[in-house]
């Protein structure tokens, strides 16, 4: 995959991401996808990745703004950067009572890719920062 190949894929996949299309987002990962989330465990396969959407549906209304991304020359690897702009809809286990509080938080992701495909995604924001936004 080129460097401009791995960039629109991104670009397809926040796109989707920022358009609540799950099944656009799942078009753009493999199969055996792994799922690195922050604090979390590593889930892999495409319906692991659905479940997840749906937990985050139920529990957060979110969109990403300034979103920065970046690939490798080769293809490999990306990245990208983004504020997260979130309304915290339902109680998610072991977090704070949600409210309908609202939260901006940085955040950012790394990507491999493999076969013109997403083949990790791996999440880091601040949770202590999260919880502090909707918790004060």
């Amino acid at each position: 995959m080129s460097q401009t190949a791995a960039l629109a894929l991104l670009d397809r996949y926040y796109t989707a991401f920022n358009a609540g299309d799950w099944e656009g987002m799942l078009a753009c990962l493999g199969e055996d996808v792994a799922h690195d989330m922050n604090q979390g465990a590593r889930q892999v396969g495409k319906d692991a990745f659905r479940s997840f959407l749906a937990h985050m549906e139920r529990c957060y209304a979110e969109q990403l703004k300034d979103l920065v991304l970046m690939a490798s020359a080769d293809g490999t690897r990306g990245a990208a950067e983004f504020v997260v702009h979130g309304e915290y809809l339902a109680t998610d286990e072991g977090l704070p009572e949600a409210k309908g509080q609202r939260y901006v938080l940085p955040a950012g992701a790394f990507f491999a890719f493999k076969d013109g495909l997403i083949s990790r995604v791996t999440v880091y924001y601040n949770l202590a920062d999260w919880e502090a936004q909707v918790i004060g």
